[in-house]
């Protein structure tokens, strides 16, 4: 069996010490509490504060938990929150498209899946939860960095690399695209991403009218866009859907 690494386990035990109890604490009655040297003590902790887990307090000298675990903190909550929002909605959508639902939201420079609903039938699926799509070449992540900056400074900084002879991955080619994507309030994917496989995505938002994901149905690319267009009740569809999920987290303006 592989062992823990003993410094992370220290560290994580300086967090809940921190957590609970005394809203902040001295060095020595960290160190005391958990057994350890003062200077070990304080290595860890200036660690933890260079990544602003913690932060001292100038005058005291105290520590307490810093501002990055609440940014940690909220970012799990909103997921959450925003998967538990959505499960009716997406299985509606999944139901009267036909097709499979895929939410999705900004991750390490992709777009993670939090949650999918398989096609309505006998048909052979996987799961795909935690995946990670592209965000240049897929309609979940074509929305995402349309709507939010971060997402749009990542794609643009990083490479676009080209998954199929339709990716999209010139630079005012790409541009040009989100601008339609903000203009109609929808994206597609055509086969950029996989031959065969089309999709249409629309933005989630929250109360603080901030992108915080964004739906997509996904399917064959001859039952999206047949006859090389995509069917209009899937967009109507699929926003519908994305509007429903925003109202349902304070977006009242959706």
């Amino acid at each position: 069996m592989a062992k823990n690494i003993q410094s992370l386990e220290r560290a994580a035990a300086m967090l809940r010490l921190l957590a609970g109890g005394e809203r902040r604490l001295g060095l020595s009655d960290i160190a005391s509490a958990l057994g350890l040297a003062k200077g070990t003590a304080h290595g860890i902790l200036r660690t933890l504060q260079h990544e602003g887990f913690v932060e001292q307090d100038p005058t005291s000298g105290r520590y307490q938990l810093g501002a990055e675990l609440l940014r940690l903190g909220n970012s799990y909550l909103d997921v959450h929150e925003l998967r538990a929002r959505a499960l009716v909605w997406t299985d509606d959508l999944a139901r009267s498209s036909g097709e499979s639902v895929h939410l999705g939201v900004l991750h390490q420079h992709g777009v993670l899946i939090v949650h999918h609903v398989f096609r309505p039938d006998d048909s052979r699926q996987v799961l795909e939860v935690g995946a990670m799509h592209p965000l240049h070449s897929t309609a979940l992540g074509k929305v995402l960095c349309a709507y939010d900056p971060v997402a749009h400074s990542e794609v643009t900084e990083g490479e676009r690399q080209s998954f199929t002879p339709r990716t999209v991955t010139g630079e005012q080619e790409f541009e040009t695209l989100l601008d339609t994507v903000r203009a109609r309030g929808w994206a597609a994917d055509a086969e950029e991403t996989w031959e065969g496989v089309a999709a249409v995505a629309a933005p989630v938002h929250d109360r603080r009218r901030m992108p915080v994901g964004a739906v997509a149905v996904t399917g064959a690319v001859e039952r999206v866009r047949p006859g090389g267009e995509l069917r209009p009740e899937l967009i109507t569809a699929v926003r519908d859907c994305a509007r429903a999920v925003s109202r349902d987290l304070g977006a009242n303006r959706f």
